[in-house]
């Protein structure tokens, strides 16, 4: 089973948070798919990587570019995992089927969308439900605090 993390934004948008958390992911020497809701998010998020500035160069591919299995981070609307990750990030309310095949998934949510929050509550009992070890992030002043 993987340890799910929800990670409640309070403080920060999704193209501020997600940086981070992708690239201590790479300085633990993981690889990360990030599941988006859809092709457009994928285009989206594509552009936010390459403006982040924290950290300044995160390495990443979408099916756009190709090269799929040299990619430390893959952006997918799917369900594909071509780089051989470990760890998944899901943004937008994404579910995904087979969480155990990551050691690792990373549920970002918008704290202030009523509709998110919710979702994020059923998305949690559905984990818990399926034996995942749960934890769960809240955005505090500096970083993150584990509840």
């Amino acid at each position: 089973m993987a340890e799910v993390g929800f990670y409640h934004l309070t403080r920060s948008t999704l193209e501020q948070a997600l940086p981070a958390l992708l690239g201590r992911t790479l300085d633990a020497g993981h690889r990360a798919v990030v599941r988006c809701g859809d092709e457009g998010r994928v285009k989206w998020l594509d552009d936010a990587l390459w403006r982040a500035t924290d950290p300044v160069w995160l390495p990443h591919g979408t099916r756009a570019l190709g090269h799929e299995s040299w990619q430390p981070i893959w952006l997918t609307a799917g369900e594909d995992v071509p780089n051989g990750a470990t760890f998944l990030f899901l943004i937008d309310g994404m579910s995904a089927d087979g969480m155990g095949d990551f050691e690792r998934v990373f549920d970002l949510f918008d704290g202030h969308d009523e509709n998110a929050v919710a979702a994020a509550r059923q998305r949690w009992k559905a984990c818990r439900e399926a034996g995942h070890t749960l934890t769960y992030w809240q955005q505090q002043a500096k970083g993150w605090t584990r509840r």
